[in-house]
């Protein structure tokens, strides 16, 4: 999912992370309402646990791995606002210290990982809430299909960038066919890992859990 240096042209590349900016500053700004002092240190435990378990790959497919991107998850555990800030510094410190992923190319990634997968996961999410029942139970389930949710779509805005700058010479249902395909895989291991760790927390400390505090999940646009 990583988007390295020369996939995409630097016009698309310059715009999107124009949008890239544009969202994580309303993640900014918005964070202050899903985040105190008694959350704060949640939101820091989960970027770190994210950047930890990216590093780790699972085989896929011939020749094909895959990893966690974490956006539902984060959005489950501290709001969707704070969990796109949380996967944007983890995307940074990837692409800054290991090369997980081109500097030319790291708006590309924040905007499909940290806004586009993170949006995606809540609004599935949202609506898991309100279909299964009203109980902690649910909040794993609805977790994992966000999860397997998210990223599919997180391919698909890859793809959408491809058509537009892309340099490689594939046609675009080329890459779409083999990027969904792949992710719909991935999405699967997202799903279980989200359901995991989100069941372990709930256990333990469900009160610092945003997607079961926040009975009704509502995600705010002010200026």
């Amino acid at each position: 999912m990583h988007i390295p240096d020369g996939f995409i042209d630097i016009p698309t590349a310059s715009a999107f992370g124009l949008l890239a900016v544009a969202g994580t500053a309303v993640a900014l700004k918005r964070a202050k309402s899903e985040v105190d002092d008694r959350t704060a240190p949640m939101a820091g435990l989960t970027a770190v646990f994210i950047f930890a378990v990216q590093m780790l790959n699972f085989p896929v497919a011939a020749g094909t791995s895959g990893h966690l991107l974490g956006g539902a998850l984060a959005m489950v555990l501290v709001g969707p606002y704070a969990a796109s800030l949380a996967v944007t510094v983890v995307l940074g410190v990837q692409a800054l210290l290991f090369a997980d992923g081109g500097l030319t190319a790291l708006g590309l990634n924040v905007f499909n990982m940290s806004i586009i997968g993170v949006l995606a996961s809540f609004l599935v999410f949202k609506g898991a809430v309100k279909i299964l029942p009203k109980s902690k139970s649910a909040i794993p389930l609805a977790a994992s299909i966000a999860a397997f949710a998210s990223v599919p779509i997180s391919a698909t805005a890859f793809t959408l960038q491809y058509a537009i700058g892309g340099i490689g010479t594939a046609p675009v249902s080329t890459v779409f066919t083999a990027m969904f395909t792949t992710h719909v895989l991935i999405g699967i291991g997202e799903a279980v890992i989200t359901m995991l760790t989100v069941s372990a927390i709930l256990a333990s400390r469900s009160d610092l859990v945003y997607g079961w505090s926040k009975k009704e999940v509502t995600l705010e646009v002010r200026s």
